[in-house]
Parts: structure tokens; C-alpha cells; sequence
């Protein structure tokens, strides 16, 4: 057995989150302030799951969860972790860009969480269109993507970014307008548009990146990391500090509006 899956073993799921860099367990807590702890059997599908640290969480807050991943090791690893916490979250091999061809999803889910995942798909587009397909009505989708406005972390944050679907980033981010016209084409309201990951988390993932072997970096940092939680909120609201992701919340509508000249405004139909 790994290290990790050890730690894992040792500690639970939430070891995981630590494994990544600070932006990572930011997206975290993030996702839990609009993810309500449930016994209610509600589907949750984690697209773009990467090693199912988020899929592993929503599991544990009671979902029926499943994290979609192209990649087949990432998919072997979240199974495997699955199993030593003890939880029936599953990892299908799918991509993200191809969510249409796959009509089990349609429909299927109260919650979609899509993090740090759409700047790496050119037809951005689509797959706002595809990920609220995949949403029952009234379901939720939570989406978090790089700021547009944020400052570098390292050199690469400046570009340049791949003009083809290479595993980087295409595009630098995105603002609160962009977000609210992808959600508005795909047929979705908008609840928040807010961020997550401040100074703190931004500059303690300097070194997580730069120290080589990774597992130094790591160790490294990790005295630190109560420190974002403490103080990222506090610092931002005292300087304007930017975070560097921006996150939206949005909403199915669970009514499809009917046009009704004879009795004036148009009226909701389940």
C-alpha cells in the first residue's frame, strides 16, 4: 500500500484534501457551504474527479456519488481509496467533453460539481450545456475555474495557454460575466458567483509547486495550512487582495415557463 492511501487509511477520506496543493482544501470548503449534509439518497456526479478526494467528501455527507475521469490510474487510485474509507462512491472511465454519449447521466443527479475543469475544455460552451443536462430539475450545479483577474501564483499562471486540449489550461479564467452568460445559455440561474483560495492559500502554494521531490514540498507547507482558513477572508476584505478562483452556484429550474396570453404573464408548468 501507498504512503498516501496509508495516511489515508490512518485518518480517513479528509487526508486526501491535504494532498494537494492549499487551493485544493479551499474548493473543499468551499463546496460544503452549498452541499447540505443528506439521508434523502441524492445522486451527486463529480465531473472531472481527478484522484476522487471531493467525490470521496460528498459520499461521506450522505450522496450516492460518482467522479467521471478520462484517466485510468486516477480512476484505479479514487476506487481504491473508496474502498479503504469504506464508502460506495464509483469512478467510471468517461471524458468530460463527451458527457452527451453517456445517457446514464441525463437527468440523474441533484448536485454537479465541475472543479478546476472547464478552463482545460476549448468548447466551454458545450459542456455547461452538457453538465446541466446531467442535472435533474431544481438540481444544483457548483463550479469552480481559475479568476480571470487573479495574479500569478508561479510564472505558469502567465501563460502562454495551449490553443489544443493538451492537459493545460486553455484559457487564463473566467469573470462573473462570462460565468453568467455560459449559465444563462445553458438554461441555468445563478445563485452566487463568489471565490474561494486568498493570499494566503495563493503564496503557500508557491513552495508546494516549486520544492522538488514533491513530497518535500509538501511537508513543507504543511505546519501552515490553518493559517488560509484563519486569515484569507480577513486579508482580502482589509486589501482587495483577488482569490484566485472564482466559483459559481447555479440552478435547474424546476418549471419550464408557459406562455398564457389568455390569463396575462406567463405561468409555471411542472
Amino acid at each position: 500500500m501507498s504512503l498516501k492511501n496509508s495516511i489515508i487509511r490512518a485518518f480517513g477520506y479528509r487526508a486526501a484534501l491535504l494532498f494537494g496543493d492549499p487551493l485544493m482544501l479551499d474548493r473543499w470548503h468551499y463546496v460544503c457551504r452549498y452541499l447540505p449534509v443528506t439521508r434523502d439518497g441524492q445522486r451527486l456526479f463529480d465531473v472531472g474527479s481527478g484522484s476522487g478526494a471531493f467525490t470521496l467528501g460528498a459520499a461521506r455527507r450522505g450522496y450516492d456519488a460518482v467522479g467521471l475521469s478520462w484517466d485510468e490510474r486516477d480512476q484505479a487510485t479514487a476506487t481504491e481509496r473508496a474502498r479503504i474509507c469504506g464508502q460506495t462512491a464509483r469512478f467510471p472511465i468517461g471524458d468530460a467533453r463527451r458527457l452527451e454519449t453517456y445517457g446514464e447521466h441525463v437527468g440523474a443527479y441533484d448536485y454537479v460539481l465541475n472543479l478546476e475543469n472547464i478552463e482545460h475544455i476549448i468548447d466551454d460552451r458545450k459542456l455547461m450545456r452538457d453538465l446541466a443536462a446531467c442535472l435533474k430539475p431544481g438540481g444544483w450545479l457548483i463550479l469552480t475555474t481559475p479568476n480571470h483577474n487573479y495574479r500569478p501564483i508561479t510564472s505558469a499562471d502567465e501563460g502562454p495557454f495551449s490553443k489544443v486540449e493538451d492537459g493545460w489550461h486553455v484559457r487564463r479564467g473566467y469573470t462573473p460575466a462570462m460565468l453568467r452568460e455560459l449559465a444563462a445559455d445553458a438554461g441555468l440561474q445563478v445563485e452566487a458567483i463568489e471565490g474561494c483560495s486568498g493570499f494566503l492559500s495563493q503564496k503557500l502554494t508557491v513552495p508546494f509547486r516549486k520544492i522538488k521531490p514533491a513530497m518535500l514540498g509538501w511537508t513543507a507547507i504543511l505546519p501552515f495550512r490553518v493559517l488560509p482558513l484563519l486569515f484569507d477572508r480577513l486579508i482580502a476584505r482589509l486589501t482587495g487582495y483577488p482569490d484566485f478562483s472564482i466559483t459559481l452556484v447555479a440552478y435547474k429550474p424546476r418549471f419550464t415557463p408557459t406562455a398564457n396570453p389568455a390569463n396575462g404573464p406567463a405561468s409555471g408548468q411542472a
